[in-house]
């Protein structure tokens, strides 16, 4: 199966589409639209965040790039043998790649006060969906956040109550597993409910899987 993503132009969510227009007139440099997935489509692992960040990902193009969080992801995904080259967080154009692994949102547009609304999330998961469906090989799916990690199981078509939320639980859906974290956010750092070494944790139980 091959995966479709959304159209620069994408109007499927209008709330999303025009606060897209208003910040292509406030921000004309930013890329201000559906953030693509960054990485193979034949990777083995998928990580999955929330949303772009209006001067994050919105401005760069490439998901957690130009923000915080990226910094803790990327520094994690390097540790384990994930990524490889010159993570700039500023800027896309340079040799950072990723290895064995592709990163996505579980919303590819950045929402008002980075708060997607529920129809909104029904409405992207389509993408996520099928996306998941189009990778192959994937083995391991990492989401940051309640969120996140509610969109994979709806991808998947499974009860939310069978699977609960919690930092570094593990779950199976067939023959995938899934390891849920604390989004890398700047807040979540700040009041300590996640730390590097936390996190760096998660990404190293998450490598370990795709040996299994």
């Amino acid at each position: 199966m091959s995966f479709i993503p959304p159209s620069l132009n994408c109007n499927l969510c209008p709330r999303l589409a025009q606060f897209h227009q208003v910040n292509r007139v406030a921000y004309p440099e930013f890329y201000n639209a559906p953030v693509p997935s960054f990485g193979d489509i034949n990777a083995e692992l998928l990580v999955v965040g929330l949303a772009p960040g209006l001067k994050g990902a919105n401005r760069t193009g490439r998901p957690f790039t130009g923000d915080y969080a990226g910094i803790i992801l990327y520094s994690s995904l390097q540790k384990n043998g994930l990524a490889a080259g010159d993570y700039n967080p500023e800027d896309i154009k340079n040799n950072f790649t990723l290895i064995n692994c592709r990163i996505t949102n579980a919303v590819r547009c950045v929402p008002p006060q980075n708060k997607p609304e529920p129809a909104e999330i029904k409405t992207c998961n389509n993408f996520l969906t099928k996306e998941i469906a189009a990778m192959n090989n994937l083995k391991v799916i990492v989401t940051l956040g309640g969120i996140a990690h509610k969109a994979v199981i709806s991808a998947f078509g499974k009860k939310q109550s069978d699977y609960k939320f919690g930092h570094a639980a593990l779950h199976t859906i067939g023959n995938i597993k899934l390891i849920n974290s604390y989004h890398t956010s700047r807040y979540n750092i700040n009041t300590g409910s996640l730390t590097q070494a936390m996190f760096d944790e998660v990404i190293g139980n998450a490598k370990y899987s795709l040996s299994c």
